[in-house]
């Protein structure tokens, strides 16, 4: 199940800002990511509750520029589970209520490959979307799996959508045990667009810490889930598998977020059904779908 994450690609830099060329992350990039998730020094609590903690940090002060990190102690979920879970696209179907549309796109390597994810941002806010280049790594019974933003030929920006952009985003399990783990999500993403200070402090305060519980009953509901959905089917753990099509790198390139339209929605005020936290997105706490 081990998989190198070397790349026979020339050494770029670090998937922060700045990147100028497309690189598949190496070991170097994947430590680096596990360090960040670790790091305490700069990073402000803003929700410690029931198992779950979220820290924010500005990046630059004049900019709604935000990093976010946002860890869960999951006492009866196998870190094994919860990997499947982040990776399987149709489960994600039924469990992210904020999904409008996603899909993988190409494969890279064996453990990388490009996809397209689309979400509902909280009301009245425009949705976003992102292109991006995913990579994944296990670790012993660690795993990680983190993206970053990129420009695909085939997929421009939609004019019903503002195109958002992943710095750098992922997801670092370690186990705890053998039925139990923690996660931690660190997403440094740039909304294009000048939000309002309510929708930060949303995020941090509500959304993030509902949208990990939503991940948690996924998770529990997961096993019996896949036992009806390609029980084997795991191109994540079997690139064998996968039904991908090929893309070379050069096909890609760097989505960097100047040459994209800002969007100045300061001025917008949280509707009423949003502040009531009202049906969609993740005012609701529906998982019948997981059956």
């Amino acid at each position: 199940m081990e998989k190198s994450a070397a790349s026979t690609e020339p050494q770029g830099p670090r998937p922060v800002l700045g990147r100028d060329s497309v690189q598949v992350p190496d070991d170097q990039d994947f430590r680096s990511f596990r360090l960040e998730c670790e790091a305490e020094e700069g990073w402000n609590l803003t929700y410690s509750k029931a198992g779950v903690s979220v820290w924010v940090q500005a990046v630059e002060m004049d900019r709604t520029l935000h990093k976010i990190k946002c860890r869960m102690e999951c006492r009866d979920v196998p870190a094994e589970t919860l990997y499947d879970v982040l990776h399987d696209i149709e489960y994600r179907k039924k469990w992210d209520s904020n999904v409008i549309e996603t899909f993988d796109i190409a494969r890279l390597t064996v453990n990388a490959d490009v996809g397209y994810y689309s979400w509902r941002c909280p009301k009245p806010l425009k949705n976003r979307d992102v292109i991006t280049l995913r990579s994944w790594l296990p670790m012993g019974t660690d795993y990680i799996i983190m993206n970053y933003s990129v420009k695909h030929p085939k997929y421009p920006p939609r004019k019903d959508l503002v195109r958002a952009v992943s710095i750098q985003t992922g997801y670092l399990i370690q186990s705890t045990g053998p039925k139990s783990c923690v996660i931690t999500y660190l997403a440094q993403v740039d909304p294009k667009g000048s939000l309002p200070k309510w929708v930060v402090n949303k995020s941090s305060q509500f959304l993030a810490p509902k949208a990990m519980k939503k991940m948690y009953k996924a998770c529990v509901k997961y096993p019996e889930w896949k036992q009806k959905h390609q029980p084997h089917f795991k191109p994540w753990l079997h690139p064998e598998q996968s039904p991908l099509p090929s893309l070379a790198l050069s096909e890609l390139s760097v989505q960097h977020a100047d040459s994209l339209e800002n969007i100045d929605e300061s001025a917008v005020t949280e509707s009423r059904e949003e502040r009531l936290g009202g049906a969609g997105g993740e005012g609701s706490d529906d998982d019948t779908s997981l059956t």
